[in-house]
């Protein structure tokens, strides 16, 4: 496609500045001796007991720093804490009303070790569950941190899902803590906690909610209709507060598990993902040092909620290994106006910016206010969740990078822990492009069976062989988990379709399930998408396939479009000319409709089945996934 002859080739001043200073060089030595790369980058960490063998590999399970002993908070924390980083800013917060807090190493390490005396106060242990569920506060780093350092398992419930969805996952883990905040704010709404109360009541196994005060409401009162087998309601500064500051980690297994993590449900339910302290601590560490390129002076903003994987690995666990200074932000990023985003990049400086692509295009219609913001300190920008379309990159690329910043696309899952295809700062890149497999990662496009394909054939993206950060199971369901390697053997299978180009690029078509069959030939949604979203009206775009009295798929295109326009002849004409130029002929869609918005799950993912179920007829649901 024409977009794929595209090339942006990094200026002298970058690849003077990045960590990986010849790609190519790394990947080709890794793949000679990967156990060794893997062993090299764990050594740069600290261990209670070195590892036996890096990797014992049973098709399907692997082991990563077999009988190695550690604990991830002991990395991305303590061994800060004792350093001349004690001093050093370890997080940044602003809420969305513009209450700020500032965390050095010292301080977050006191604060993480109060509350991990006082989860053992409260009967936590070792391998116990603990679920967390609060929006982006300094207290949710906190608890996260606090539960690993004391190998207990959290289980973090994105505070937009509702007491349902909430009591879902305390119920499937066995939860014996929930952990609260009060109320949180989200473009201008305070929404309090109080609602979640009749659900969390009926969890067997939960002893205490341990509430933090977000706002000075009242305090929530203990149920009236509580029995002596309901959960006892405790308050932060009541317990947490008045802890001992001094905690010693827990010697983990590096097998041991460190988090469950529940997939986005974006095709079907979500899975309960397992992951463990050593390999994917050392995953977590190596990609976001050599992709994200994240040093000390660095002032690191993700915009995710610790709520998904990007929160857990690139929020919190990544760049706190790093020793960085992260920033987190509570609210919504265009509220209480258009810019708010552009403005606290200046205020705090930030130096690198990893965000997702619907974030990007929400930007768009706001340009021509972003002339007050210089955003000079940005140095990198980077995108997860779903494939960047090339307009929507060049866009993040001329006007908030000003030309100077790498865009780097960054593809991985819920299950695969880490980054595993992407751009890196030393790289040339192509817009639309994922890039390249991560050093050791061996990614390939296979037919189902098995055979590797050919430059821009389309195919099965998967992973042969295992990596560190990958997920040790899925929780209650080991059939799951053999279903993603069951497909082909010797390959992970990602779920994914996918091309590579003469150079080695990904590019990422969309979900096999999400394929669309028009007359016999597969065509990926993201491509169509890609397509359409070239046009300057189009803010956003969804493509399905829907039944024909053929039998035959017909493609449908859902646009949102920005401001000042409107969907006549005229536009979809030029639109499904945009299509023909790009993918070709065989996926013009038949019909383009306008909508005011796309379903989407909470991580910004599109909920095309949602769309394909309005079209068959049934009613347009609102799930606890949608916003």
């Amino acid at each position: 496609m024409p977009q794929e002859q595209e090339v942006y080739y990094p200026s002298q001043e970058v690849l003077e500045k990045a960590y990986l200073k010849d790609y190519n060089k790394l990947y080709e030595r890794s793949l000679e001796d990967s156990e060794g790369f893997w062993s090299q980058a764990a050594s740069e960490l600290s261990w209670f007991k070195p590892w036996s063998h890096v990797l014992e590999w049973k098709y399907p399970y692997a082991r990563w720093f077999v009988n190695g002993k550690c604990n991830i908070v002991h990395n991305a924390l303590d061994r800060h804490a004792s350093s001349w980083r004690r001093n050093k800013v370890a997080l940044y917060w602003e809420g969305e009303p513009g209450d700020k807090q500032i965390l050095t190493y010292g301080q977050l390490y006191r604060e993480v070790n109060k509350l991990s005396n006082a989860l053992k106060k409260l009967g936590v242990r070792k391998g116990d569950f603990v679920t967390i569920y609060m929006p982006i506060l300094p207290e949710l780093v906190i608890s996260m941190l606090a539960c690993a350092k004391i190998g207990a398992v959290h289980n973090v419930v994105y505070y937009g899902y509702s007491g349902r969805v909430l009591r879902e996952r305390l119920i499937e883990t066995s939860s014996k803590v929930l952990i609260a905040s009060n109320a949180a704010y989200y473009a201008g709404t305070l929404t309090p906690v109080s609602g979640i109360i009749s659900y969390v009541l009926q969890c067997p196994s939960l002893k205490y909610v341990l509430i933090k005060r977000r706002v000075n409401l009242p305090i929530i009162p203990e149920p009236k209709a509580s029995s002596k087998d309901s959960p006892k309601f405790i308050y932060w500064e009541d317990v947490v507060e008045s802890a001992p500051d001094v905690s010693e980690c827990e010697v983990m297994d590096s097998s041991d598990p460190l988090f469950i993590i529940y997939t986005s449900g974006t095709a079907g339910k979500p899975k309960g993902i397992i992951h463990s302290h050593g390999g994917y601590m050392v995953g977590a560490y190596t990609t976001t040092k050599i992709v994200l390129d994240v040093k000390d002076e660095d002032v690191y903003w993700c915009t995710a909620s610790p709520g998904w994987i990007t929160g857990h690995t690139y929020v919190v666990y990544g760049p706190l290994l790093c020793g960085a200074t992260i920033f987190v932000y509570e609210g919504d990023l265009k509220y209480p106006f258009s810019t708010r985003w552009a403005k606290l990049i200046d205020e705090y400086r930030i130096s690198i910016f990893y965000t997702i692509p619907s974030n990007v295009r929400s930007f768009i219609p706001a340009e021509k206010e972003l002339e007050p913001y210089s955003l000079e300190s940005l140095r990198l920008l980077a995108t997860v969740g779903e494939p960047i379309d090339p307009s929507t990159w060049k866009w993040f690329y001329e006007k908030v990078g000003h030309k100077r910043c790498p865009v780097l696309d960054t593809w991985w899952q819920t299950e695969t822990g880490i980054i595993l295809i992407s751009g890196f700062p030393s790289l040339p890149l192509k817009p639309g492009s994922a890039g390249k497999p991560f050093p050791t990662i061996r990614a390939a496009v296979i037919s189902p069976t098995g055979e590797i394909l050919k430059e821009n054939e389309r195919g099965m993206l998967a992973i042969h062989g295992p990596w560190p950060g990958m997920m040790d199971a899925v929780y209650q369901d080991p059939r799951k988990y053999i279903d993603y390697w069951d497909i082909v053997e010797g390959w992970y299978v990602t779920g994914d379709i996918a091309s590579v180009d003469s150079d080695g690029y990904f590019w990422i078509k969309g979900r096999s399930d999400d394929v669309i069959k028009v007359s016999g030939y597969r065509i990926g949604t993201a491509e169509i998408e890609r397509a359409v979203l070239s046009h300057p009206a189009v803010l956003d775009a969804a493509a399905i396939g829907k039944p024909s009295p053929s039998g035959s798929d017909v493609i449908k295109v859902f646009v949102v479009l920005r401001e000042g326009w409107f969907l006549d002849d005229i536009l979809v004409e030029e639109i499904k000319r945009r299509v023909v130029e790009d993918v070709g002929l065989i996926a013009v869609p038949s019909e383009i409709e306008a909508l005011t918005s796309l379903p989407k799950t909470r991580s910004g993912k599109i909920l095309r089945r949602f769309l394909r179920d309005r079209e068959l007829g049934k009613a347009f649901p609102v799930l606890e996934e949608q916003v």
